[in-house]
Protein backbone atom coordinates (compact mmCIF):
# COMPACT_ATOMS: atom_id res chain seq x y z
CA UNK A 1 0.00 0.00 0.00
CA UNK A 2 1.02 3.75 -1.05
CA UNK A 3 2.15 5.36 2.33
CA UNK A 4 0.30 8.19 3.52
CA UNK A 5 3.12 11.12 2.93
CA UNK A 6 3.46 9.83 -0.58
CA UNK A 7 0.31 10.52 -1.75
CA UNK A 8 0.19 14.03 -3.60
CA UNK A 9 -2.02 16.61 -2.14
CA UNK A 10 -5.40 16.66 -4.30
CA UNK A 11 -6.63 19.83 -5.96
CA UNK A 12 -8.92 21.12 -2.54
CA UNK A 13 -5.88 20.57 -0.36
CA UNK A 14 -3.50 22.60 -2.57
CA UNK A 15 -6.26 25.45 -3.00
CA UNK A 16 -6.85 25.61 1.00
CA UNK A 17 -2.84 25.52 1.72
CA UNK A 18 -2.47 28.48 -0.37
CA UNK A 19 -5.45 30.37 1.17
CA UNK A 20 -4.21 29.55 4.36
CA UNK A 21 -0.41 30.96 3.67
CA UNK A 22 -2.04 33.89 2.46
CA UNK A 23 -4.13 34.57 5.55
CA UNK A 24 -1.95 33.45 8.02
CA UNK A 25 1.01 35.67 6.69
CA UNK A 26 -1.57 38.43 6.98
CA UNK A 27 -2.22 36.83 10.65
CA UNK A 28 1.96 37.57 11.00
CA UNK A 29 2.08 41.37 9.97
CA UNK A 30 -0.46 42.26 11.88
CA UNK A 31 0.60 40.81 14.69
CA UNK A 32 3.84 42.16 14.73
CA UNK A 33 2.63 45.19 14.89
CA UNK A 34 0.52 44.50 18.11
CA UNK A 35 3.14 42.65 20.02
CA UNK A 36 5.34 46.13 19.62
CA UNK A 37 2.17 47.99 20.31
CA UNK A 38 1.44 46.12 23.47
CA UNK A 39 1.22 47.50 26.77
CA UNK A 40 -0.37 45.39 29.40
CA UNK A 41 1.61 41.58 30.00
CA UNK A 42 -1.44 39.74 29.64
CA UNK A 43 -2.61 41.03 25.96
CA UNK A 44 1.56 40.83 25.27
CA UNK A 45 1.31 36.76 26.56
CA UNK A 46 -1.73 36.22 24.51
CA UNK A 47 -0.37 37.97 21.18
CA UNK A 48 3.22 36.11 21.68
CA UNK A 49 1.31 32.81 21.92
CA UNK A 50 -0.51 33.33 18.51
CA UNK A 51 2.36 34.97 16.67
CA UNK A 52 4.69 31.74 17.32
CA UNK A 53 1.85 29.62 16.41
CA UNK A 54 1.36 31.54 12.79
CA UNK A 55 4.66 31.34 12.11
CA UNK A 56 5.12 27.56 12.79
CA UNK A 57 1.98 26.94 10.10
CA UNK A 58 3.42 29.41 7.64
CA UNK A 59 6.66 27.15 8.24
CA UNK A 60 4.96 23.96 7.76
CA UNK A 61 2.49 24.89 4.34
CA UNK A 62 5.54 26.24 3.20
CA UNK A 63 7.29 22.73 3.97
CA UNK A 64 4.43 20.98 2.22
CA UNK A 65 4.93 23.16 -0.82
CA UNK A 66 8.34 23.04 -1.22
CA UNK A 67 7.86 18.72 -0.85
CA UNK A 68 4.68 18.76 -3.32
CA UNK A 69 7.34 21.00 -5.96
CA UNK A 70 4.54 24.05 -5.67
CA UNK A 71 5.70 27.45 -5.84
CA UNK A 72 5.38 29.13 -2.65
CA UNK A 73 3.35 32.23 -2.92
CA UNK A 74 4.60 35.57 -2.21
CA UNK A 75 1.47 36.33 1.09
CA UNK A 76 2.28 39.55 3.07
CA UNK A 77 6.17 39.97 4.14
CA UNK A 78 8.15 42.73 6.25
CA UNK A 79 7.40 45.03 3.67
CA UNK A 80 3.45 44.85 4.42
CA UNK A 81 4.18 46.35 7.88
CA UNK A 82 5.67 49.33 9.47
CA UNK A 83 6.43 48.37 12.71
CA UNK A 84 7.70 51.74 13.98
CA UNK A 85 4.25 53.57 13.27
CA UNK A 86 1.98 55.34 15.71
CA UNK A 87 -1.17 53.74 17.23
CA UNK A 88 -3.74 53.58 14.87
CA UNK A 89 -5.90 52.01 16.95
CA UNK A 90 -6.79 52.51 20.84
CA UNK A 91 -6.34 49.81 24.20
CA UNK A 92 -7.51 46.85 23.61
CA UNK A 93 -8.25 46.65 19.74
CA UNK A 94 -5.43 44.41 19.99
CA UNK A 95 -7.86 41.73 21.49
CA UNK A 96 -10.71 42.74 19.64
CA UNK A 97 -9.10 42.33 16.27
CA UNK A 98 -7.91 38.98 17.10
CA UNK A 99 -11.46 37.86 18.77
CA UNK A 100 -12.61 38.95 15.30
CA UNK A 101 -10.41 36.54 13.13
CA UNK A 102 -10.32 33.80 15.70
CA UNK A 103 -14.21 33.67 14.53
CA UNK A 104 -13.06 33.89 10.87
CA UNK A 105 -10.51 30.93 11.04
CA UNK A 106 -12.43 28.67 13.12
CA UNK A 107 -14.63 28.40 10.41
CA UNK A 108 -12.13 28.57 7.81
CA UNK A 109 -10.06 25.63 8.87
CA UNK A 110 -13.47 23.65 10.52
CA UNK A 111 -14.49 23.79 6.67
CA UNK A 112 -10.99 22.58 5.22
CA UNK A 113 -10.74 20.05 7.61
CA UNK A 114 -13.96 18.04 5.85
CA UNK A 115 -12.11 19.20 2.57
CA UNK A 116 -9.40 17.33 3.51
CA UNK A 117 -8.13 13.67 2.66
CA UNK A 118 -4.45 13.75 3.16
CA UNK A 119 -3.98 12.75 6.86
CA UNK A 120 -1.25 15.19 7.67
CA UNK A 121 -3.38 17.87 5.97
CA UNK A 122 -6.37 16.89 7.95
CA UNK A 123 -4.09 16.79 11.10
CA UNK A 124 -2.63 20.51 10.34
CA UNK A 125 -6.48 21.92 9.64
CA UNK A 126 -7.74 20.18 12.86
CA UNK A 127 -4.96 21.66 14.95
CA UNK A 128 -5.60 25.14 13.10
CA UNK A 129 -9.28 25.06 14.22
CA UNK A 130 -7.96 24.04 18.03
CA UNK A 131 -5.65 27.33 18.10
CA UNK A 132 -8.37 29.35 16.68
CA UNK A 133 -10.94 28.05 19.12
CA UNK A 134 -8.32 28.83 21.84
CA UNK A 135 -7.53 32.26 20.79
CA UNK A 136 -11.35 33.03 20.74
CA UNK A 137 -11.72 31.78 24.37
CA UNK A 138 -8.65 33.50 25.50
CA UNK A 139 -9.79 37.18 23.99
CA UNK A 140 -13.45 36.84 24.74
CA UNK A 141 -12.65 35.87 28.31
CA UNK A 142 -9.94 38.91 28.49
CA UNK A 143 -12.44 41.02 27.01
CA UNK A 144 -15.47 39.99 29.31
CA UNK A 145 -13.10 40.86 31.95
CA UNK A 146 -12.28 44.18 30.91
CA UNK A 147 -15.61 45.45 30.69
CA UNK A 148 -15.12 45.84 26.69
CA UNK A 149 -17.40 43.18 25.03
CA UNK A 150 -20.92 42.93 25.24
CA UNK A 151 -23.13 39.70 26.20
CA UNK A 152 -26.17 39.04 24.54
CA UNK A 153 -29.30 39.87 26.01
CA UNK A 154 -30.99 37.64 28.78
CA UNK A 155 -34.63 36.03 27.91
CA UNK A 156 -36.50 34.60 30.63
CA UNK A 157 -36.12 30.55 30.63
CA UNK A 158 -39.25 28.35 28.46
CA UNK A 159 -41.27 26.58 31.25
CA UNK A 160 -42.79 24.70 29.23
CA UNK A 161 -42.57 22.97 25.35
CA UNK A 162 -44.97 24.81 22.20
CA UNK A 163 -44.94 24.10 19.00
CA UNK A 164 -46.08 26.49 16.34
CA UNK A 165 -49.81 26.65 15.85
CA UNK A 166 -50.23 29.84 13.58
CA UNK A 167 -48.74 30.05 10.15
CA UNK A 168 -48.12 33.94 10.64
CA UNK A 169 -45.04 32.77 12.61
CA UNK A 170 -43.19 32.29 9.63
CA UNK A 171 -45.04 34.83 7.31
CA UNK A 172 -47.06 38.17 7.15
CA UNK A 173 -48.82 40.13 4.25
CA UNK A 174 -46.09 42.13 4.37
CA UNK A 175 -42.77 41.12 3.52
CA UNK A 176 -41.10 43.75 5.93
CA UNK A 177 -42.92 43.72 9.71
CA UNK A 178 -43.70 40.89 11.60
CA UNK A 179 -46.04 40.86 14.71
CA UNK A 180 -43.85 38.41 16.41
CA UNK A 181 -40.73 39.07 19.43
CA UNK A 182 -37.53 37.67 17.74
CA UNK A 183 -36.87 34.23 19.06
CA UNK A 184 -33.50 33.57 20.73
CA UNK A 185 -32.03 31.72 17.70
CA UNK A 186 -32.57 35.05 15.49
CA UNK A 187 -31.73 37.24 18.59
CA UNK A 188 -28.44 35.66 18.46
CA UNK A 189 -27.86 36.20 14.97
CA UNK A 190 -28.14 39.81 15.45
CA UNK A 191 -25.98 39.96 17.87
CA UNK A 192 -23.20 38.04 16.40
CA UNK A 193 -23.74 40.12 13.11
CA UNK A 194 -23.36 43.56 15.06
CA UNK A 195 -20.87 42.42 17.04
CA UNK A 196 -18.22 41.60 14.33
CA UNK A 197 -19.36 44.52 12.14
CA UNK A 198 -18.09 47.06 15.22
CA UNK A 199 -14.92 45.55 15.32
CA UNK A 200 -14.70 45.84 11.33
CA UNK A 201 -16.34 49.26 11.50
CA UNK A 202 -13.39 50.60 13.34
CA UNK A 203 -10.88 48.80 11.23
CA UNK A 204 -11.85 50.38 8.71
CA UNK A 205 -11.94 53.71 9.92
CA UNK A 206 -8.76 53.43 10.73
CA UNK A 207 -7.94 51.85 7.18
CA UNK A 208 -9.55 55.21 5.67
CA UNK A 209 -7.90 57.66 7.95
CA UNK A 210 -4.02 56.02 6.12
CA UNK A 211 -4.24 54.46 3.01
CA UNK A 212 -1.99 56.19 0.70
CA UNK A 213 -4.26 55.62 -2.59
CA UNK A 214 -7.06 57.58 -2.95
CA UNK A 215 -9.40 54.98 -4.74
CA UNK A 216 -8.70 52.52 -1.88
CA UNK A 217 -8.87 55.40 0.66
CA UNK A 218 -12.65 56.39 -0.90
CA UNK A 219 -13.30 52.61 -0.59
CA UNK A 220 -12.62 52.20 3.02
CA UNK A 221 -14.77 55.04 3.80
CA UNK A 222 -17.56 53.09 1.72
CA UNK A 223 -16.59 50.29 3.85
CA UNK A 224 -17.00 52.26 7.10
CA UNK A 225 -20.27 53.30 5.76
CA UNK A 226 -21.66 49.68 5.23
CA UNK A 227 -20.82 48.78 8.10
CA UNK A 228 -22.68 51.44 10.38
CA UNK A 229 -26.11 50.57 7.21
CA UNK A 230 -25.42 46.46 9.07
CA UNK A 231 -25.43 47.77 12.48
CA UNK A 232 -27.92 50.19 12.82
CA UNK A 233 -30.37 48.37 10.28
CA UNK A 234 -30.01 44.82 12.48
CA UNK A 235 -30.17 46.69 15.22
CA UNK A 236 -33.48 48.06 14.93
CA UNK A 237 -34.94 44.75 15.65
CA UNK A 238 -33.57 44.54 18.53
CA UNK A 239 -34.87 48.27 19.24
CA UNK A 240 -38.51 46.83 18.14
CA UNK A 241 -38.40 44.60 20.70
CA UNK A 242 -36.83 46.96 23.28
CA UNK A 243 -33.51 45.31 23.50
CA UNK A 244 -30.63 47.80 23.12
CA UNK A 245 -27.93 46.76 20.77
CA UNK A 246 -24.16 45.83 21.59
CA UNK A 247 -21.92 48.70 22.03
CA UNK A 248 -17.96 49.16 23.08
CA UNK A 249 -16.29 52.06 24.93
CA UNK A 250 -12.81 50.68 23.96
CA UNK A 251 -11.05 49.61 20.10
CA UNK A 252 -11.75 52.82 18.75
CA UNK A 253 -9.44 54.31 16.06
CA UNK A 254 -6.99 56.92 16.76
CA UNK A 255 -6.45 60.31 14.97
CA UNK A 256 -3.29 58.61 13.84
CA UNK A 257 -2.91 59.28 9.58
CA UNK A 258 0.47 57.06 9.27
CA UNK A 259 -0.13 53.51 8.31
CA UNK A 260 1.13 50.50 9.82
CA UNK A 261 0.18 48.46 6.85
CA UNK A 262 0.36 48.67 3.21
CA UNK A 263 -2.55 49.26 1.02
CA UNK A 264 -2.40 45.83 -0.02
CA UNK A 265 -2.55 44.02 2.81
CA UNK A 266 -5.38 46.47 4.32
CA UNK A 267 -7.23 45.84 1.21
CA UNK A 268 -6.85 41.99 1.24
CA UNK A 269 -8.01 41.78 4.61
CA UNK A 270 -10.90 43.68 4.09
CA UNK A 271 -11.76 41.25 1.34
CA UNK A 272 -11.61 38.58 4.04
CA UNK A 273 -13.92 40.23 6.40
CA UNK A 274 -16.48 41.16 3.33
CA UNK A 275 -16.15 37.21 2.22
CA UNK A 276 -16.76 36.21 5.97
CA UNK A 277 -19.89 39.09 6.55
CA UNK A 278 -21.37 37.55 3.38
CA UNK A 279 -21.57 33.73 4.73
CA UNK A 280 -22.41 35.40 8.05
CA UNK A 281 -25.80 37.23 6.32
CA UNK A 282 -26.87 33.91 4.39
CA UNK A 283 -26.68 31.89 7.63
CA UNK A 284 -28.84 34.76 9.29
CA UNK A 285 -31.20 34.75 6.82
CA UNK A 286 -31.62 31.11 6.34
CA UNK A 287 -32.33 30.45 9.86
CA UNK A 288 -34.86 32.97 10.92
CA UNK A 289 -38.76 32.13 10.08
CA UNK A 290 -39.44 35.75 10.29
CA UNK A 291 -40.23 37.64 7.26
CA UNK A 292 -38.94 40.53 8.07
CA UNK A 293 -35.48 39.15 8.77
CA UNK A 294 -34.59 37.63 5.62
CA UNK A 295 -35.67 40.19 3.55
CA UNK A 296 -33.53 42.54 5.37
CA UNK A 297 -30.21 40.00 5.49
CA UNK A 298 -30.78 39.94 1.53
CA UNK A 299 -30.74 43.74 1.20
CA UNK A 300 -27.75 43.93 3.12
CA UNK A 301 -26.62 40.72 0.92
CA UNK A 302 -26.41 42.70 -1.76
CA UNK A 303 -24.36 45.49 -0.48
CA UNK A 304 -21.60 43.72 0.67
CA UNK A 305 -21.92 41.58 -1.86
CA UNK A 306 -21.36 44.89 -4.35
CA UNK A 307 -18.66 46.31 -2.03
CA UNK A 308 -16.54 42.73 -1.98
CA UNK A 309 -16.90 42.94 -6.30
CA UNK A 310 -15.49 46.72 -5.78
CA UNK A 311 -12.90 45.21 -3.76
CA UNK A 312 -11.46 42.62 -5.54
CA UNK A 313 -11.44 45.11 -8.96
CA UNK A 314 -8.91 47.82 -6.82
CA UNK A 315 -7.24 44.55 -5.83
CA UNK A 316 -6.85 43.47 -9.80
CA UNK A 317 -5.90 47.22 -10.80
CA UNK A 318 -3.12 47.49 -8.39
CA UNK A 319 -2.08 44.24 -9.11
CA UNK A 320 -2.27 43.20 -5.43
CA UNK A 321 -4.73 39.79 -6.35
CA UNK A 322 -2.55 36.86 -6.67
CA UNK A 323 -3.79 34.31 -8.24
CA UNK A 324 -4.35 30.74 -6.61
CA UNK A 325 -3.02 27.73 -8.42
CA UNK A 326 -5.49 27.22 -11.78
CA UNK A 327 -6.71 24.00 -13.10
CA UNK A 328 -4.67 22.86 -16.47
CA UNK A 329 -6.05 24.61 -19.52
CA UNK A 330 -6.97 21.88 -21.60
CA UNK A 331 -8.25 24.10 -24.20
CA UNK A 332 -5.12 26.15 -24.70
CA UNK A 333 -3.03 22.33 -24.05
CA UNK A 334 -4.50 20.97 -26.89
CA UNK A 335 -4.64 23.56 -29.44
CA UNK A 336 -0.79 23.21 -29.41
Amino acid sequence: MEREERIPITSSELGNLWMTYQEKTMMMRFLEYFLEQAEEDEIKHIIQLHYKRVTECVGVVTDIFKQEGAAIPVGFTEHDVNKGAPKLFDFHYDVMYLHLMSKIETNLYALYSTMSYRQDIRQLFRRLTMEAQEAYDQTTHLLLEKGVLSRPPYVSMPKEVAFVQNKKYITTLNLFSNERSLNTIELSLIHHAIETNLTGMQLMIGFAQVASDKSVRNHFVQGMELAKKVETSLGEFLRDDFIEPPATHAGKATASTVSPFSDKMMMYNTSLLTTFGLGSNAIGGAFSLRSDLPAKMALLAKDIYDFAKQSGKIMVKKGWMEEPPQVEDRRKLTKG
